[in-house]
């Protein structure tokens, strides 16, 4: 009985050896297709895809600009002498005619009393001749005088009326030149400029001011800034858009939170040829006189433009040395890689004129090991989450079911 237990034992031993040696093999030949085929599908990069949007139909370019006073006006002095007394200082609100400063000119005032004594002496010696030439006319009827001596007296008497008007109207020009003793504002405003102090010595050839070893100057400088001027140079571009009706937007350093509306009033019918611009001329209402004269503005027009230009996000190029590309995937899930020709580069988008479409699958963030005809596995990452640098969620990857799972 043990004899033949015994050999049981072998004959099973002699059976099931090879078929464990055999399902050994078959299941590892399983285990190697499948990490095979694992492997393989690990080596497909994975991608995100993004497309390309029509740029909106409008453009927007920011521009320097220079902001001034809707009147400005530069005062000189009219007559010579020292300055007696300025009222009115630096940001002083001022109405027209209100005055600013008085002159002192004592060799004005002399000729000036001259003028009037001259015109006093004119007017006895008009009397004198006036009774003379009458005199000579009553002595007509008896012959007592020549002719020739009436019509002398005649047409003296008509030369000293003459004399006296013209001395009238010298003393008329000093009353003109007194009234510019004082130095008044031209229209309502503020001053913006005072470029001299009490005892300097001024006059219309050359008024110094304040500190300054000569040269012709103003005294003083008044704006109206209830309403500015913004000066711009618009380029050629938008030429066919400065036009009534066209608005910027303007912001200055000094209130950098606060946004100015300034409307089209008028353009320079030309082209600078040094600079391809045109001077363009916007007003902006300053109720509050928050503005000054003299501000630097930063402007941003917006205008309509049409044109076909796609945008995609800078971050899907492709620098290389055939020039710039986009990588897209076909059909077939496969890299190609397009040349592209690029109109303008912004912060985050660059418009594109020619090279793609926008039914286009384009890869974003392509990574630099990709190469034409490269099979590809598209995913869509998390928001925030870069595909360069970290692997895609589980959830994200389409994986194919592996043979082992079968």
């Amino acid at each position: 009985m043990n004899n033949l237990r015994g050999k049981g034992v072998i004959i099973a031993a002699v059976i099931l050896c090879p078929l464990y040696l055999g399902y050994r093999f078959y299941g590892g030949q399983l285990e190697a297709a499948a990490l095979q085929e694992s492997t393989l599908e690990r080596a497909i990069p994975s991608v995100s895809l993004t497309q390309a949007h029509p740029a909106e139909a409008s453009d927007t370019i920011t521009l320097p600009g220079n902001i001034q006073a809707w009147y400005e006006a530069q005062i000189y002095a009219q007559v010579s002498g020292y300055v007696k007394m300025w009222h009115k200082d630096y940001g002083a609100l001022v109405k027209k005619d209100e005055v600013l400063a008085e002159i002192n000119a004592p060799a004005l005032d002399a000729q000036y009393k001259q003028a009037k004594a001259d015109l006093e002496t004119e007017r006895a010696k008009n009397v004198l001749a006036d009774l003379t030439a009458k005199r000579y006319v009553a002595l007509r009827p008896n012959q007592a005088v020549s002719e020739q001596a009436i019509s002398v007296q005649v047409q003296e008497a008509k030369a000293q009326e003459a004399r006296v008007r013209a001395a009238e109207q010298n003393v008329q020009n000093f009353e003109a030149l007194i009234r510019f003793k004082s130095i008044v504002a031209p229209f309502d405003g503020v001053v913006t400029a005072r470029n001299i102090n009490v005892g300097n010595y001024v006059n219309k050839e050359a008024s110094p001011g304040e500190g300054n070893s000569g040269g012709i100057r103003d005294l003083f400088t008044v704006a109206d800034v209830t309403k500015m001027r913004l000066f711009v140079s618009v380029p050629e571009s938008f030429g066919p858009f400065l036009q009534p009706g066209l608005t910027a937007d303007v912001t200055v350093p000094q209130l950098p939170n606060r946004h100015f509306t300034a409307k089209f009033l008028t353009v320079a019918k030309g082209f600078d040829v040094s600079t391809r611009t045109a001077i363009t001329v916007f007003t902006i209402e300053n109720d509050d006189r928050a503005l000054w004269p003299g501000s630097y503005a930063t402007v941003r027009i917006t205008a309509p433009v049409e044109k076909n230009i796609l945008t995609i996000p800078s971050s899907a190029m492709v620098f290389q040395e055939h020039g710039t590309q986009v990588a897209v995937v076909t059909e077939g899930d496969q890299v190609h890689f397009k040349p592209i020709v690029v109109a303008r580069i912004l912060d985050n988008t660059v418009e594109v004129t020619d090279g793609i479409s926008a039914n286009d699958r384009i890869v974003n963030n392509p990574s630099a090991a990709l190469l034409e005809g490269n099979k590809v596995r598209i995913v869509t990452p998390a928001p925030g989450y870069d595909l360069v640098t970290r692997e895609a969620p589980e959830a994200a990857v389409q994986k194919k079911p592996s043979s082992k799972s079968l």
